[in-house]
């Protein structure tokens, strides 16, 4: 298993120490603030204000909810609506902590029009998944309510305006269903905390926040209140907050603007909003005197880090000066950002992980953050070396080759986004006008910035940039936070020490040198290959390029994005050929040599050469294949192509960046078992492997034995003959132009026939019933994994009955576990089948519950099953199931990334690619009969692993 990568992804879910802080913000273009005029300073001319972007129709009903509508074909036949509230958690009193949260999930337990849970219900036969599409969410200052829905129905599209408008001013509050929901929402707050990021932030937080509001007012609320509230008291949080005028109808899609406005005014402009009505309080974090200084330590947490936050005045963007400010600091987080990176390519990088940034903060603030995750016992290095990198540009500056690149990627993000205009996703627009109601940010659209970038950030200069990171740090209002496992409290510095680290991180600093260089990718063009023969498939409109070596190419042209074009190519093999001594350096080679650069062109160089182009191209090796991924523009195709050769041909080995990864990973290790979930993690990926090595975590000790030679020899072997190599391009482009690329880039890669095949190594989970239970953390919280496993043959009659039952599965266990039995916020089903290496399946089923629950919960899951053995999945699960995947399939059709994906597959699994357009059709093989065989079939229990975490033994 590829570690690194998936343990870095951990860190940086874990790292946050607010982590639910900022995932609770609404996100802005980042603005810093201005500083005050002195006082006798010239009058200057006031700067514009930005403009409303014309293709939204937008305004106030007499009652003063607010509305914004547009109109948006992508996808085609779809919207997305929502209805926003200027009310979350700060507002509650302190007899309803935790309500403004539990008033959400009311929303979908009892309206004026949908009783109970009709509201599901009835959008899950119409085709909308509960929690992937139909949902919402809680934060300090809003909740909103997020519902997609098909427009090619008039009757779902206008019953979805109604829908808000109970959400908005119905909701009934049943007491039975208030009871029935607290449950419910104990578990989400189970589920999402009960552990130490939690436990720290209970112990941070009062610190960051200043003892403010928001710092007393977490969303999730208070247990004892969620277990006893009266329903007076959550009917007066929703009687004083949900009102028209502290409301906003957002819609975006594919339908007729001026008769969603009339529906709106239809449904929404009858709400009054409550006499003698209370003000809305906006409430702020008070700034803290001088730096403030918290260390907090837990013992699960496996990661000591600290992060330095100096908070500033919000700057709302509102003018033509704050939208170039807003450039100014996109540009300076890019460069300090390139300078963090550059340090992990070091072979010794002074930590596991480090950012530098400005951007929005909570309570009307931005700040100035910088996070340094440490190797163990490395926490002063971490810090001074991530501290030393905004020094050393408020010493020294920046260069002008930097923010030539930072302007060259700036200008390239937004061209794509307004060559893209005509099809960005309704969600894209909707979210931005949800930030324009709750902050008063302008929203001047896409054509607007296009222009305002081209003609403005060549006015940009290096001393305007140089000069920000002075305004961004400071000792005043600033607040250092250090978190690290009990076990190593004793070695942690105390406050004074903390701030001599940071203070003497400036000294001794030299400035920065840009290394870059011009030679070309290519020193010269290899003789071209030539195309061969070429098949067409009308149906799905695809051809078939054989060229002269072997390499077959599907080409898809598409126009469902203007500038985007997918590259994927693959052949069979990959570690599955290495033997197990040699297994980790195999498994680390794509990572460190996609890492390494190419030819002879560090990574470092090799980024800084690409920069203001829109090509990604890197090198994959999974257990059966190794290939080639790629995503890239018309324009830029051809240096996609080139990389794709030379990291056939020219791959770079970097014992630098072997190291890296190396003792980064060593760094992870050490401190793995502290974390429960990462325990019983590991517990699951043995077992299911079979305890076969290649399965499991790496060990230190198979670190130790790897080596970048094997993993260079490896990588060299894979991709020496390409000529069992298929590649799908998928995009907007024709097969006319690419052929002369395809012909010198792809064409001219060596060929030696060798017919390399994978090898089926027989790492299956192991037979019979098997009950795996791990007993590690502190918290009062348990998960539950039921794995059903067993041999699967593959074709589409097979895995429509599987993807069915996982569907209807789902639906029953949420109405189970969730709805009646009340003590489960997520139950979740995977169903996984597989042609490759052997025909397999497994059926997973996972929730996190109270210890106390786990045996009934797993019986209760365990009847489910077995009524759907018994009797088949009902006519109602089955038109809900079938509904919402084909309204999947259409908008999967309509996209480059499902066809790049399925014209693999497809091609690995040797299927007929054609089948796509009978899917559909197929549909309507699911019955009664067919779930009840499936699930007597697959479901039998013969082969079910039983895994369940539960806390330490005391």
């Amino acid at each position: 298993m590829n570690l690194t990568r998936k343990l870095f992804l951990a860190t940086l879910t874990s790292l946050i120490i607010s982590g639910s802080l900022y995932a609770q913000q609404v996100k802005k273009k980042p603005a810093a603030g201005q500083k005050a005029k002195p006082a006798g300073a010239a009058q200057k001319a006031e700067p514009a204000t930005l403009p409303n972007d014309p293709d939204v129709l937008t305004g106030k009903l007499p009652n003063g909810l607010t509305y914004y509508i547009r109109k948006n074909t992508e996808p085609k036949n779809r919207a997305v609506l929502y209805l926003v509230v200027k009310a979350g958690s700060v507002l509650e009193d302190d007899n309803q902590q935790g309500l403004a949260h539990f008033t959400e999930h009311m929303a979908f337990n009892g309206t004026r029009d949908y009783p109970k849970n009709e509201l599901v219900n009835y959008l899950q036969k119409s085709g909308i998944k509960f929690g992937a599409d139909l949902n919402a969410y809680t934060s300090f200052d809003e909740t909103v309510y997020q519902l997609p829905l098909p427009t090619d129905s008039d009757k779902v599209f206008a019953n979805g305006l109604n829908i808000l408008a109970n959400w908005a001013a119905y909701q009934t509050f049943d007491p039975k269903e208030i009871d029935a929901e607290r449950g419910v929402v104990l578990g989400e707050a189970l589920a999402r905390g009960k552990n130490a990021e939690e436990r720290l932030r209970y112990q941070t937080w009062p610190v960051l926040l200043n003892n403010s509001r928001y710092a007393d007012r977490l969303p999730i609320g208070k247990e004892d209140i969620i277990k006893n509230f009266q329903p007076e008291t959550i009917k007066a949080f929703y009687h004083d907050w949900y009102r028209p005028d502290l409301e906003a109808v957002i819609a975006v899609g594919d339908f007729d603007p001026s008769a969603v406005l009339s529906a709106i005014k239809y449904d929404f402009g009858s709400l009054t909003n409550p006499p003698n009505e209370k003000p809305r309080t906006y409430y702020t974090v008070p700034p803290t005197p001088g730096t403030a200084v918290k260390i907090a330590t837990d013992k699960e947490f496996p990661y000591t880090l600290a992060e330095i936050i100096v908070k500033h005045p919000e700057t709302i963007v509102k003018t033509t000066a704050d939208y170039m400010q807003g450039i100014r600091v996109q540009l300076f987080n890019q460069m300090l950002g390139d300078r963090l990176n550059e340090l992990m390519q070091k072979p010794n990088p002074p930590f596991l992980y480090s950012q530098s940034t400005y951007g929005s903060f909570t309570g009307r603030q931005d700040a100035f953050t910088t996070i340094a995750v440490a190797k163990p016992g490395e926490l002063e290095t971490a810090v001074k070396a991530a501290v030393a990198e905004t020094e050393r540009v408020r010493q020294f500056g920046f260069t002008l080759t930097e923010l030539e690149r930072a302007k060259q990627n700036a200008i390239l993000g937004v061209e794509n986004a307004y060559k893209e205009r005509d099809k960005t996703k309704s969600s894209y627009f909707v979210e931005e006008y949800q930030r324009t109601f709750l902050t008063g940010e302008k929203s001047p659209g896409i054509s607007f910035a296009y222009n305002f970038y081209v003609s403005n950030i060549g006015k940009i200069t290096l001393a305007e940039l140089n000069a920000m990171a002075g305004k961004f740090v400071s000792d005043q209002n600033r607040v250092v936070l250090v978190e690290g496992p009990d076990k190593d409290k004793d070695n942690l510095p105390n406050e004074q020490t903390l701030l001599t680290w940071i203070s003497d991180a400036g000294k001794s600093l030299k400035p920065y040198i840009d290394y870059t260089t011009d030679k070309p990718l290519l020193d010269h063009l290899p003789p071209p290959g030539k195309v061969v023969s070429t098949e067409t498939d009308s149906l799905i409109g695809i051809s078939t390029l054989t060229l002269s070596n072997g390499v077959k190419v599907v080409v898809k042209p598409t126009n469902f994005k203007n500038d985007q074009i997918l590259i994927n190519g693959y052949s069979f093999g990959g570690t599955s050929l290495a033997g197990d001594q040699d297994f980790t350096s195999a498994d680390m080679a794509s990572e460190v040599i996609g890492a390494s650069g190419i030819s002879g062109f560090s990574q470092l160089e090799l980024d800084k050469k690409l920069a203001g182009r829109e090509v990604k191209v890197s090198p994959y090796i999974s257990d059966v294949a190794e290939g080639i991924s790629g995503n890239t523009t018309p324009r830029d195709f051809e240096t996609a192509m080139q990389l794709v050769y030379l990291y056939f041909t020219k791959p770079r080995k970097d014992p630098d960046i072997w190291q890296s990864v190396v003792n980064q990973t060593k760094s992870v290790l050490a401190t793995r078992g502290l974390d429960p979930t990462s325990v019983f993690s590991d517990t699951v990926s043995a077992t299911l492997s079979n305890h076969n090595l290649r399965g499991m975590v790496v060990t230190q000790q198979q670190l130790a034995a790897a080596s970048l030679d094997k993993a260079y020899a490896f990588y060299q072997d894979r991709f020496a003959d390409a000529s069992g190599f298929v590649f799908n391009i998928v995009g907007n482009c024709d097969v006319k132009t690419l052929t002369p690329y395809l012909e010198a880039y792809l064409g001219s890669l060596p060929s030696t026939n060798s017919k390399a095949a994978y090898k089926d190594l027989g790492i299956n989970p192991p037979a019979g019933q098997i009950t795996k239970t791990v007993y590690k953390g502190i918290g009062d919280k348990s998960t539950v994994e039921l794995v059903f496993s067993g041999p699967f043959e593959y074709n589409e009659a097979n895995n429509v009955q599987m993807d069915a039952l996982e569907s209807i599965l789902q639906i029953k266990l949420n109405e189970r576990l969730r709805e009646k039995d009340g003590k489960v916020y997520s139950p979740g089903v995977k169903a996984d089948y597989k042609k490759i290496p052997d025909g397999r399946y497994s059926m997973s089923i996972y929730f996190e519950c109270a210890p106390a629950n786990v045996d009934t919960l797993i019986a209760n899951t365990m009847d489910e099953i077995n009524k759907i053995k018994q009797n088949g999945a009902t006519a109602q699960d089955i038109e809900k199931f079938t509904v919402t995947e084909a309204r999947s399939t259409q908008v999967q059709l309509k996209q480059n990334i499902f066809w790049a994906g399925y014209l693999g597959s497809t091609s690995q699994n040797g299927e007929d690619p054609d089948a796509i357009l009978r899917h559909v059709g197929d549909l309507d093989k699911v019955t009664a009969q067919s779930t009840k065989d499936a699930a007597n079939k697959y479901l039998s229990g013969a082969n079910l692993i039983k895994f369940i975490l539960l806390p330490e033994k005391k």
